[in-house]
């Protein structure tokens, strides 16, 4: 080993190091210039973003911000992955949804990127007795396959046990997850499932089939209820831990309990939110393994948020879908699935189904994201947040531990008004676009042509709801396309321009998205008679509002205008009825409006 002699040269020799008041006072001067007067640590926070569960994410990370070491890949405590070589042999499993009886777009996935698949079957899937159709001309001792059967999970595994026999599959290299989750039955469905015949498909795996696994646990339902990171990170270890009681118990090791779990959680397009909290998964519940005395590294399949999904401008959930990719490579997982752009509106057709899948592989086979293990690892404010959502997750699982496990948090209602008041807060944030839509509550587009698919099988449901971020404005939305399809046009608002083009430019833009948000028409050209509309919403400069806004609300009354709006924040000016500007609750302002226009 050759050893480079010391030079004495070091970097940046001539400067001396920025301290963390220079950078606030900096800070402070620039806020200045925007109206707002504050110092020191005060202009830190004012750039500082609130999280859910109490998470602040500053605008500054330093060295003394790290977090406890987070060891080495593929070593406890497995932050920085589960594996020594994380996913650079060949990238992580790229793992496909079906829900539908359809064998040819089983074969098209694998023979063009995917390497495993996700099989809904029972009721409101795949029939159990068309498992081996689907399959048909699978080679299933290359693609892994996991079973998602709900109730059906006993006659689902055996019929799948049955096709590895018949088709000459070595038990030694079977792979994939039965998928029998007893509890995220129950947070679906509200109904208790058995745990006994699971304990014997997990003992059957155990003792016979070495790469398959009998357990799913799934945080998607606490997720899609509207939970935030660490109530769904609670959530798994909760049900991991109710898991082992139960496999131990019925005479399984604790290591063989553990080698029977794997673990589904949601990818989102915050990306490091996402990367945090894979990371501080495999920390916690490598704490619960080492904890019950059988330490292990957990197996992660995550899979898009179908929470982010929307129903309008389906076409931006690409962008969505692949930045929750990225974060899901990026944090670790182990199998990812990407969720189809028309996802939300029934059933993919191939070219969706494409789009997903290559996904994965652009990722993967050109971006070259897998070739770095922990990519986001080292970095400040990564392993700080990790740090702290590992922290807040736990305190999470604590609570549920004390209130007598996952099951008595489901069936005594308290896991639901957990998740049922953070969804209340988030949907605050929607209805004022604090936490923007883009396509939906944001550059909404009225006239786009709705994409349309045949209708997915129900959802399993009766248990935890199933939110979605563009609720509101679907339903918004729903009203508008009614009216249409009633009168043959949409309701109207007329957007009175004042002054010059740099006057008004901006809240036109603004109004104009604002109320096609709800479905309402925006009117910019001609006056108010020819617009054919009944509201008004006034744009322009607070100068000119000062000068011309009293005597224009005015003239739109007497045109006919029933409701005056104005574009801006909230001022003394004649006339005018209500006031439209950011951070007001958008979905309030529009329902209202369409309230008045007569459109139910």
């Amino acid at each position: 080993m050759t050893v480079l002699p010391d030079d004495g040269l070091t970097l940046a020799a001539e400067f001396s190091d920025a301290t963390r008041e220079q950078w606030q006072r900096l800070v402070a001067g620039v806020l200045l210039k925007s109206g707002k007067e504050v110092e020191g640590a005060a202009a830190e926070d004012a750039l500082s973003t609130t999280l859910e569960d109490g998470l602040r994410v500053r605008p500054l990370y330093t060295g003394h911000d790290t977090a406890p070491e987070p060891g080495l890949p593929g070593f406890a405590p497995f932050v920085r992955g589960s594996r020594a070589e994380g996913n650079t042999v060949g990238g992580w499993d790229v793992r496909q949804r079906h829900t539908a009886p359809d064998p040819d777009a089983v074969l098209a996935d694998l023979e063009n990127g995917v390497t495993s698949l996700w099989l809904a079957v029972g009721a409101g899937g795949i029939p159990v007795a068309s498992l081996g159709r689907v399959l048909e001309g699978v080679y299933l001792d290359l693609a892994p396959v996991a079973l998602d059967a709900g109730a059906e999970v006993e006659s689902a595994a055996r019929e799948l046990l049955r096709l590895y026999e018949e088709r000459g599959v070595g038990r030694d290299a079977a792979r994939g997850t039965l998928g029998a989750d007893p509890l995220g039955f129950e947070a679906r469905t509200g109904q208790p499932f058995d745990f006994a015949p699971v304990a014997g498909l997990a003992r059957r795996c155990a003792e016979e089939y070495p790469g398959l696994r009998a357990l799913t646990v799934d945080a998607l339902p606490y997720h899609e209820a509207g939970g935030s990171a660490a109530q769904e990170l609670g959530a798994s270890l909760a049900t991991g831990v109710a898991c082992l009681r139960e496999l131990t118990g019925a005479g399984l090791s604790i290591g063989q309990a553990c080698a029977q779990l794997e673990f589904r959680y949601a990818a989102t397009a915050d990306q490091f939110l996402t990367i945090a909290k894979l990371r501080a998964a495999r920390r916690l519940w490598a704490r619960v393994a080492e904890v019950c005395g059988a330490p292990g590294a957990q197996v992660q399949h995550v899979v898009t948020s179908p929470v982010m999904m929307t129903r309008r401008d389906p076409w931006v959930n690409m962008l969505r879908t692949t930045v929750a990719a990225l974060a899901a490579g990026a944090g670790g997982a182990d199998a990812v699935t990407v969720l189809p752009f028309d996802h939300a509106l029934g059933l993919p057709d191939a070219f969706a189904r494409r789009i997903a899948r290559n996904t994965s592989t652009i990722l993967i086979e050109e971006s070259h994201l897998s070739r770095v293990i922990d990519p986001a690892g080292g970095s400040w404010y990564v392993e700080r947040l990790t740090d702290e959502l590992a922290h807040a997750g736990w305190e999470f699982f604590q609570g549920i531990e004390r209130s007598g496990g996952l099951a008595a948090a489901l069936r005594s209602g308290r896991l639901r008004q957990d998740l049922a008041s953070t969804w209340e807060a988030r949907t605050g944030k929607l209805a004022k676009r604090r936490e923007p839509i883009t396509g939906v509550s944001e550059f909404p587009h009225l006239a786009e042509r709705p994409v349309e698919r045949t209708p997915a099988p129900p959802a399993p449901s009766g248990g935890l709801p199933r939110v979605r971020r563009d609720e509101a404005y679907e339903a918004l939305r729903a009203r508008s396309d009614a009216h249409l399809a009633a009168t043959g046009s949409r309701p109207r608002i007329h957007l009175a321009a004042l002054g010059p083009a740099a006057a008004h430019t901006a809240r036109l833009t603004f109004a104009s998205n604002l109320f096609q948000a709800g479905g309402i028409e925006p009117v910019t050209e001609g006056t108010f008679e020819d617009s054919g509309a009944t509201e008004a919403c006034l744009c322009s400069s607070d100068a000119l509002y000062e000068e011309q806004a009293a005597q224009a609300a005015e003239d739109l009354r007497k045109a006919g205008a029933r409701h005056v709006f104005l574009a801006g924040r909230p001022g003394r000016y004649s006339g005018v009825d209500d006031y439209v500007f950011a951070g007001c609750d958008a979905v309030a302002v529009l329902s209202a409006t369409l309230d008045r226009m007569g459109v139910s």
